[in-house]
């Protein structure tokens, strides 16, 4: 199944765009482009932020959109997160020019989604934030090269988080540090949700993502 993410529903940050990097906030299920964009606040300064909605909308009476179907409570279909994962470059490609440093910053789906993106076009995306999400199973074509490369990543996710399948986050668990350079947090307590020591936590990865996305 071919997705496309439509450009007009794309949340912009204020200000000027060329020439800095870009920041792309990756929504929830059920949730859309307005979600993450409160996020705003709490990134670094100088830095291009836009929120995408995801190509889908999940079955009624849930509100907002998805990004894949979600096929069971116990496993995720990986051909969907890359069927979003491609959409998704392929709505970069039209709003950025190649040489623009692009971070990407996922939460529950949208992680999964972030990564899968990083898998696809490792030269393309530069860093990924990944909240209350995970890796896909399976192989990709250029995971070997993000053994070489290492990639910096952070992965957050709370301690009480049920939502996630167990198999998926040790999955997750045991790829991300064979494929990248991890910064990662299990935080006490929080649920399927983001917390004020969390963006603290990504606000200084940002910070280092846009210091080296600047300096070259």
């Amino acid at each position: 199944m071919t997705v496309s993410i439509d450009p007009t529903a794309t949340l912009w940050s204020a200000g000027p765009r060329e020439g800095k990097p870009l920041l792309v906030l990756l929504h929830g299920y059920g949730a859309d482009e307005n979600d993450l964009f409160g996020l705003v606040p709490y990134l670094p300064d100088d830095i291009a932020v836009a929120a995408v909605a995801a190509p889908l909308t999940p079955p009624w009476p849930m509100p907002g959109r998805s990004w894949y179907p979600i096929d069971s409570l116990d496993t995720r279909d990986a051909a969907g997160i890359t069927n979003a994962a491609e959409a998704l470059l392929a709505w970069l490609d039209e709003v950025t020019e190649p040489t623009t440093p692009v971070a990407l910053l996922g939460f529950s789906q949208g992680a999964a989604v972030s990564l899968q993106a990083l898998r696809l076009a490792p030269s393309r995306i530069a860093s990924v934030v990944a909240l209350s999400g995970y890796a896909a199973m399976g192989e990709l074509p250029h995971d070997a090269r993000l053994r070489d490369e290492r990639p910096p990543v952070f992965w957050g996710r709370g301690s009480h988080d049920d939502v996630i399948p167990a198999s998926l986050v040790a999955h997750t668990a045991q790829w991300l540090p064979d494929h990248a350079e991890l910064s990662g947090r299990v935080y006490a307590g929080l649920t399927h949700s983001i917390s004020e020591q969390e963006l603290a936590d990504v606000r200084v990865f940002l910070t280092k993502w846009r210091d080296a996305a600047t300096a070259e």
